[in-house]
């Protein structure tokens, strides 16, 4: 149990759909009814680094929050977390019951690094849902609740670039060694020789003057 909360039998996973977030645990905070089951904990959520909230870091996570106004005065909503700040991203999504009425609606916000606006985006993402019927007060709609998952396909698939990208490098640079034509300068080499034996040629001469020099001195 987590804060009194029902833990999961093994091999069981909460995935409700969106309305029954919305219809059967939200509205049912917000009313104080009983929920159908004691499986969602309430926090705050931007008092926790998404990696630091409770449950398993892989699997995804649903919370109870009350939205916390950044100032005293004015409606804008704190979002910032002791590493960062979760940034609203997208149009705003609604959810429409069954008598086919917006009853709700879904904000998707993506986890940042930093501070904002120079923050570094990660693969964290956040669904918040909150409720819009007109009959509900002020503290009815400071509930949200929060469906909290790290993005699996960008890590994976970035890594998988790199190592394709070095494959194909290697094999490349491996190809191009093998299948470089190797050009002789058969001219250089002849050149090469002639200035060598040239050389050696000056440097004998050079000697033997030097020699006779020598012994006509001495």
């Amino acid at each position: 149990r987590l804060n009194g909360l029902r833990k999961l039998p093994p091999g069981f996973r909460f995935q409700p759909t969106e309305e029954e977030l919305v219809f059967q645990y939200l509205k049912c905070k917000a009313f104080s009814f009983p929920l159908p089951a004691s499986i969602i904990p309430d926090l705050n959520i931007c008092n926790f680094d998404p990696w630091d909230l409770p449950g398993e870091l892989g699997e995804e996570r649903y919370f109870f929050s009350m939205k916390e106004a950044k100032y005293k005065t004015g409606n804008r909503i704190n979002r910032a977390t002791a590493s960062g700040y979760w940034k609203a991203t997208g149009s705003d999504k609604q959810i429409i019951s069954r008598r086919n009425q917006v009853a709700g609606m879904r904000k998707t916000l993506v986890f940042h690094m930093g501070k904002p606006p120079h923050g570094l985006r990660t693969d964290w993402i956040m669904h918040e849902y909150r409720l819009v019927n007109n009959y509900l007060n002020h503290e009815m709609e400071k509930w949200v609740l929060c469906h909290v998952f790290l993005k699996k396909t960008s890590k994976k698939s970035s890594e998988e670039e790199i190592m394709q990208s070095f494959c194909n490098k290697n094999r490349n640079e491996a190809l191009g060694h093998r299948m470089e034509p190797k050009v002789y300068n058969f001219m250089r080499e002849k050149d090469a020789e002639s200035s060598s034996s040239s050389s050696a040629s000056s440097r004998s001469d050079i000697t033997e003057v030097s020699s006779s020099a020598c012994s006509r001195q001495y």
